[in-house]
């Protein structure tokens, strides 16, 4: 009995400085992955990383992570020679490869991500002096408020549409113009110079391609996803 309470005695220790070594692996790893996603990103800080799954040591042997989540905060995406910022950017990334080495994340299966929008920097991105906003739903569907500014009229509020086109463009139209407006010569091109816009994001984390977008009265929700993901960094 003696013999046999050593060896559980034993085996917890040990077991705990193994616990305890698998932490502090996995915290230096996220440490590691963090800076390089930032400076493959361009980003000015560190994005939050971590790294799921135990043990995280059994795990790099077998040089597969079972799960990385990065949040990444926020970035800018050129548009139109506008830079349009990304409030927020989270991604999930599962069945992860280590490069051969063991010193960097590589590929990924499968990919999620989410990117934030809100509409004050939507309503920078678009310049002009043209505001943007939620204008609430219609048929299940969320849509914007567009005010441009149009010398002509004293006041023009339309409504719009966003979408997704080809996988990582959102693009902005105005649903329809007001017949005052279109009664007048020119008025709409002018209207439509303002209001109808794509903004290309290619800074999104490896090859994740956006899917679908939700307009809340925060802002924009625009979910991503991709196969065969390479990771940054």
């Amino acid at each position: 009995m003696r013999a046999l309470r050593v060896l559980v005695i034993l085996v917890v220790i040990f077991g705990g400085l193994f616990v305890a070594a698998d932490r502090v692996a996995v915290n230096l790893a996220e440490d590691m992955a963090a800076d390089k996603i930032r400076g493959s990103q361009g980003l000015d800080k560190a994005p939050e990383v971590s790294i799921k799954g135990f043990p995280f040591l059994t795990q790099v042997a077998g040089r597969s992570l079972d799960e990385v989540d990065a949040e990444l905060g926020g970035i800018e995406a050129r548009a139109q020679g506008h830079a349009l910022r990304i409030d927020r950017l989270s991604a999930q990334f599962h069945e992860v490869g280590l490069t051969s080495d063991y010193t960097s994340i590589e590929s990924a299966a499968t990919a999620t991500g989410n990117a934030r929008i809100n509409y004050a920097d939507l309503t920078k991105a678009a310049g002009g002096g043209v505001t943007i906003g939620y204008g609430g739903q219609k048929g299940g569907r969320g849509q914007v408020k567009i005010s441009p500014k149009i010398p002509i009229l004293s006041s023009l509020d339309v409504t719009g549409s966003i979408t997704i086109v080809g996988g990582n463009t959102v693009r902005l139209r105005a649903d329809g113009l007001p017949g005052v407006c279109r009664a007048l010569p020119g008025c709409e091109s002018k209207v439509r110079a303002q209001t109808d816009h794509d903004w290309k994001l290619d800074q999104l984390p490896g090859n994740l391609k956006l899917e679908k977008v939700v307009m809340t009265s925060e802002g924009l929700s625009i979910s991503a996803a991709g196969k065969n993901v390479k990771l940054p960094g």
